[in-house]
């Protein structure tokens, strides 16, 4: 069952890039893809997902078009720009670099001195 977690701009905003480098997709399937590759422990709600989309367009990591989606609705598709391969490269990397910090502080069993 998927967990509604508090994600931080920063989090997210890094899910959405790594979803949208493949190609177009719409919020939907943003939000889809997110829980797919967690294995259903993260959901991310609309009202959280639409406004950082918002957000990532205006910084000009994304653009968009309209489209109709797979059940021939109308649906607004996001793709990363060559800014926003940028980041996600360099989000990439001070992610990876804070999930090994995090794994050694909770995977340390020596006591604080």
């Amino acid at each position: 069952m998927a967990k509604n977690v508090d994600l931080s701009h920063n989090a997210l905003d890094l899910m959405i890039l790594k979803c949208a480098c493949v190609g177009l997709v719409h919020g939907y399937g943003v939000a889809r893809w997110i829980q797919a590759v967690t294995d259903d422990l993260l959901a991310v709600e609309e009202g959280t997902l639409y406004p950082a989309l918002h957000r990532l367009e205006e910084r000009g990591f994304i653009e968009a078009e309209w489209g109709i989606s797979e059940n021939n609705r109308r649906a607004k598709y996001y793709r990363l720009t060559v800014l926003g391969r940028r980041q996600l490269r360099t989000a990439t990397s001070s992610w990876g670099d804070l999930a090994t910090a995090m794994g050694k502080v909770l995977g340390a069993t020596q006591e604080p001195v």
